[in-house]
């Protein structure tokens, strides 16, 4: 699949972090014995998360010296994140190369671009379908921004029964 390593982002100015409750419409699908890898965790809200609900979990991100593109740790059955926005394409397709099963909380214009395209028709692409945007922690508004965008959460190798699945998300 080519060689697509993006250069090293630390401090990112424009980081979304992702809150807690965005995993939950995910959570049926993500084995409990499952060791997950986050692998883009930022401030680690969803590791956190994973860990208050007692998966084993390991969160890595470029600020901590890990970068996604040179680094896999040694054990994990699945990579669930919200990968940055500018590299979405280049990390969806280093998850296809890794081949575990995956789950990226993107955009949903994620599914635009010819490359994006034919790595879904080719390994193939779940989506579940959120009900409401998600309010990301933003470096201008900390807590509760309203987000202009929708998001869903693109997965392979979940088995989450269906190529397009709708969700709720309880904003708590």
């Amino acid at each position: 699949m080519g060689n697509t390593k993006p250069p090293l982002a630390v401090g990112r100015p424009n980081d979304f972090q992702t809150p807690p409750y965005a995993l939950d419409p995910l959570l049926p699908y993500i084995e409990k014995d499952w060791h997950v890898w986050e692998c883009a965790c930022g401030k680690g809200y969803l590791v956190k998360r994973f860990e208050e609900l007692g998966y084993k979990v390991t969160g890595t991100d470029v600020a901590t010296g890990q970068d996604f593109f040179t680094y896999e740790p040694d054990e994990y059955d699945c990579i669930i994140t919200n990968p940055p926005f500018r590299f979405k394409g280049q990390f969806w397709q280093r998850c296809y190369e890794l081949g575990k099963p995956f789950a990226l909380l993107m955009p949903l214009t994620a599914l635009e671009t010819k490359n994006r395209q034919q790595l879904m028709k080719r390994y193939g692409v779940e989506i579940i379908l959120l009900d409401r945007r998600i309010n990301f922690e933003t470096p201008n508004m900390v807590n509760n921004s309203s987000s202009w965008f929708a998001s869903a959460w693109f997965t392979n190798g979940l088995n989450i029964g269906a190529q397009l699945n709708f969700a709720s998300v309880e904003v708590w």
